[in-house]
């Protein structure tokens, strides 16, 4: 899947795979392909590595994975991909993911790399009121990283770009220390103008379309290596619990939510990547408005509240915290839950997926139920 120049040198005989287990290993392989298995497949399936695959091996296992898009005139092979561009611009974001920084092997399947990787960057571009259309993915990991993993992080990446409408048609690979992902993601504004954070005006509503808090809990949950373990908790926690641990590993955008925003009139638009309180921060200062938001209209709710009760038990961090409270900063400053955040016409007639939680009035900043925040708006990076 290279566009470029691809600067990975892998070979069969620099897996850490060899050794005393050649043989062992070489047999696995054959009978895999024995069974009909591509090579790719039974290099997987027999737990070789990506060094095993070689480069062109990883090329090819991820681009028959991967979906062009309807837009996509030439796509994974050539030197540079073509995407069709129906309303003459081109909407353009990149997003890193660095093992260890956001995401830990321990926790993170293949799978779930791919579909948050995508979503990341599928995220910006619906924030701007586009539709996807393709992704670009660079890709450096150690070659004693199982390909296994490498052929469920294509199957997540196919898995979001598919969900979202786009192709994925080119990107590079490279060796390196620790997995990075580097993903580009393109969209068409359909001829309408971009919905940008300035914009909003005092009067204007402010309103999101997807979860606040979720993902900031399931991250709070993991890290307290939390398990339902008292009879209130096995009534209701375990399913609650799984999906809030799901929002942060897979995240799931509604992309058409941004389109949808800017048919609806949108003043001013942002994905919640950072912390709401952060996020609408910029929205605020490119505006020249203050946002104030209503607390009471979050929707802190039960599988919030169920997290907080577990993680408040388990982790002295948070010991002192109430349920309330700690689910009230998730849904506030939590961030990667890649919902959007739009302002609107106050005579905006919105559907059922957009809530109001806020206004836009003058003056700076963002407030909490007219009051500053005490406390981290969200994530920053270099602090």
């Amino acid at each position: 899947m290279c566009h470029g120049t691809v600067v990975v040198q892998t070979g069969i005989g620099r897996s850490d795979c060899f050794g005393p287990d050649r043989g062992a290993w070489w047999r696995r392989r054959n009978v895999a392909l024995k069974r009909g298995s591509s090579l790719e497949a039974a290099i997987a399936e027999s737990g070789g590595s990506v060094a095993d695959l070689g480069e062109w091996g990883i090329i090819a296992a991820l681009a028959a994975r991967m979906p062009s898009g309807p837009l996509t005139a030439v796509g994974i092979g050539d030197d540079a991909a073509v995407v069709g561009v129906p309303s003459g611009s081109v909407v353009a974001a990149v997003d890193l993911l660095l093992e260890g920084q956001h995401f830990l092997l321990s926790w993170s399947s293949g799978y779930d790399v791919g579909v948050k990787a995508a979503a990341r960057s599928l995220a910006d571009i619906a924030a701007m009121g586009a539709v996807p259309t393709a992704l670009l993915v660079a890709l450096a990991a150690p070659g004693t990283l199982p390909a296994r993993w490498a052929l469920d992080l294509a199957d997540g990446l196919a898995f979001e770009a598919g969900r979202a409408g786009a192709g994925v048609v080119g990107g590079d690979t490279a060796r390196a220390d620790k997995v990075l992902l580097s993903v580009t993601a393109l969209g068409d504004l359909a001829g309408r103008p971009p919905v940008r954070r300035a914009g909003a005006a005092p009067g204007d509503v402010v309103a999101v379309a997807g979860p606040l808090g979720h993902s900031a809990a399931g991250y709070a949950l993991l890290a307290a290596g939390a398990k339902p373990v008292t009879a209130a908790d096995a009534e209701a926690a375990p399913r609650a619990l799984a999906d809030l641990i799901a929002a942060h590993l897979r995240p799931a955008p509604a992309y058409q939510a941004g389109p949808e925003a800017a048919l609806l009139g949108a003043t001013a638009m942002i994905d919640v990547s950072d912390g709401l309180l952060a996020d609408l921060g910029h929205v605020a200062a490119a505006s020249g408005v203050r946002i104030d938001i209503d607390s009471a209209r979050l929707a802190v709710g039960d599988p919030l509240a169920a997290a907080a009760a577990v993680v408040s038990r388990l982790s002295r961090t948070h010991a002192a915290r109430s349920p309330r409270s700690l689910s009230l900063q998730w849904a506030l400053t939590g961030g990667e839950d890649h919902s959007l955040a739009a302002t609107f016409p106050p005579s905006a007639s919105l559907p059922p997926r957009w809530r109001v939680i806020g206004t836009a009035r003058s003056g700076s900043g963002v407030t909490v139920d007219g009051e500053p925040y005490q406390g981290s708006p969200g994530w920053e990076h270099f602090r």
